[in-house]
């Protein structure tokens, strides 16, 4: 199941942060013409995140273009006590992100564009493993993939049509 767009992210406190910056030169018969990219992860820090890919041949243009995706993307995410409700494999290209809840006060176990949408999802501790490619851009998407696809219990209870005692007896 793909989770839906938030219907107004404009209601929301989004902050805004920047997680790679990518310079392109194309060649031309006058030489090396630049261009730029930009990655930017936008969230609330209470269970919505956005991701936004930019590009222009300013930096700066890039950077506003890839936020404003980013704010256009913004989905919402379930969190169990400052965690993910169960652990998860977010795939996107060349990329798997292993994703596993942790005990309070672990931290956020990862690194670079894994961590920039995990705290701007609001998730305080969760291990994570990095599989395959690098690429920043791939990385967020496949993070973001993850993050969509878990369910809280609640959700899967009334899904099956069953109240939590039950599904938690069986």
């Amino acid at each position: 199941m793909v989770r839906k767009n938030i219907t107004k992210p404009s209601d929301l406190d989004l902050k805004e942060k920047l997680v790679k910056v990518g310079r392109v030169a194309k060649t031309v018969k006058g030489g090396r013409r630049m261009s730029f990219n930009a990655v930017s992860v936008v969230g609330d820090g209470k269970g919505h995140v956005g991701v936004g890919l930019g590009k222009a041949n300013e930096v700066t243009d890039a950077i506003k273009k890839s936020v404003e995706e980013a704010r256009k993307n913004v989905v919402s995410i379930p969190l169990t006590k400052g965690t993910i409700p169960h652990a998860i494999t977010g795939k996107y290209g060349a990329v798997k992100v292993l994703l596993k809840p942790a005990a309070p006060g672990t931290g956020i176990i990862a690194g670079g564009g894994v961590r920039a949408v995990l705290e701007s999802a609001g998730v305080q501790d969760v291990l994570t493993k990095l599989l395959g490619s690098s690429n920043h851009h791939n990385v967020v998407k496949a993070t973001m993939n993850g993050l969509t696809n878990l369910f809280d219990a609640k959700t899967i209870a009334d899904k099956r049509g069953i109240s939590l005692e039950q599904l938690f007896s069986n």
